[in-house]
């Protein structure tokens, strides 16, 4: 992949990184312990408490995973082996990189992840 190419999805990458970051501070006390105490709080309210705590914790997760995924791209990057599968070492197709600059594998390495096994 060509240098100007890279670059432009580093700052891709640079910024959605500090987005998550953002959002990661500002979500990780949603995440917390929910207090049970059934003297202030009524039933559906705890249920409705525990739902938003299990939702902002998988949140959470996807955004740890997300930026785990960035640091590996930019990582690529620095390597000079952005833009290809690691699977296979194929070049990742460019609209592929567009829709998500962090994947790491190729479209057909990808599909052949996702299949089940028997």
């Amino acid at each position: 992949m060509a240098a100007p190419d890279s670059e432009r999805f580093r700052r891709r990458l640079l910024a959605r990184q500090a987005e998550l970051m953002a959002v990661a501070g500002t979500a990780a006390e949603a995440a917390d312990t929910v207090e049970l105490d059934q003297t202030r709080v009524g039933r559906l309210s705890r249920m409705d408490a525990l739902q938003q705590q299990a939702m902002s914790q998988e949140n959470q997760r996807r955004r740890a995973l997300e930026l785990r995924r960035i640091v590996q791209a930019l990582s690529r990057i620095k390597d000079q082996t952005y833009g290809y599968c690691v699977e296979c070492d194929e070049e990742i197709a460019e609209n592929r990189l567009e829709i998500d600059p962090a994947a790491p594998l190729c479209i057909r390495c990808a599909s052949e992840q996702e299949k089940p096994r028997d």
